[in-house]
């Protein structure tokens, strides 16, 4: 590794750069192929992978179907890794080709909603669920909502990067992106020690925004032996909500949805009815060894 760099006065691309995901990452938008996007007998199509990002919604939409809402749903895989978000059909759906993306054909035109906030939002509203009717709680809850969408790209995109997926540890990097997830995970323990969840004693789209990157970090769950490195165990109020959520059923199969990694048992690549996780898993697909 180099002790200097010096920016030359106009940056120009290299397909190399960006280490592990160089191939998904380019300076510009638009398509790079023709693709359609699948549609299936649902009104809600999610085009997705299981990412934090992406459980959010998952998430969400199990809880809404335990809760007895109308949120059937397809889930169709997408694989970031073979460049589907840069599919022209994609594209259409969200012009920022990040998962997930979501259309409603329930409603005509059918409505398309990206960004993992605002399908958390929409869905909420939609369906009069997990988002407090108090003005008060309503607005606890979205402004703990706008603090994951605004503080994630410091744990994913800066900590998660630097200390785990880059192809050169950089101190200066690490130090900088640990400090400040380190007061992140301070900020919601100091939050939590007299809450049960993010907007008071209700659970709401605030908590399941949260869990899948703040709470899972400190189980272990992301970027290797991150929860060591983090001293996980002083955030008690953050593990104990944590746990409480990790408990819920409807959370355990949101996260499987489009989950392409970890135990076969435990993906769903694509889901598309209530009965897939009991006959769809990868487990019951790829034949046994």
């Amino acid at each position: 590794m180099t002790t200097e760099y010096t920016p030359p006065k106009v940056w120009t691309w290299d397909s190399k750069n960006g280490g592990e995901f160089a191939s998904i990452n380019r300076p510009i938008a638009g398509p790079t192929h023709d693709k359609d996007l699948p549609v299936g007998k649902h009104p809600l199509q999610l085009y997705s992978l299981a990412t934090p990002n992406g459980q959010k919604v998952t998430i969400l939409l199990e809880e809404l179907l335990a809760l007895g809402k109308d949120a059937e749903y397809d889930a169709w895989l997408i694989k970031i890794g073979d460049g589907d978000q840069f599919g022209s059909g994609f594209v259409d759906v969200n012009p920022n080709s990040k998962i997930p993306a979501l259309m409603d054909h329930s409603v005509n035109p059918p409505q398309r909603v990206f960004e993992s906030g605002s399908i958390l939002l929409y869905l909420a509203e939609k369906f009069g669920a997990f988002l407090p009717t108090d003005p008060g709680a309503r607005t606890e809850a979205l402004n703990w909502l706008f603090w994951q969408m605004g503080a994630g790209p410091y744990l994913g995109g800066g900590f998660g990067h630097f200390y785990h997926y880059a192809p050169e540890k950089i101190e200066y990097a690490i130090d900088r992106f640990t400090m400040e997830v380190k007061r992140q995970l301070d900020v919601l323990d100091r939050h939590l020690a007299d809450r049960r969840f993010m907007a008071g004693e209700e659970y709401s789209i605030a908590d399941m925004a949260i869990w899948p990157w703040y709470g899972r970090l400190l189980t272990g769950d992301a970027y290797g032996d991150a929860a060591s490195f983090l001293d996980a165990q002083i955030y008690k109020n953050v593990l104990r909500w944590q746990a409480e959520i990790a408990a819920r059923p409807a959370v355990q199969r949101g996260i499987m949805v489009n989950k392409t990694s970890g135990e076969p048992s435990e993906q769903l690549h694509e889901r598309h009815d209530a009965s897939d996780f009991e006959t769809r898993t990868q487990d019951k697909l790829e034949p046994q060894a």
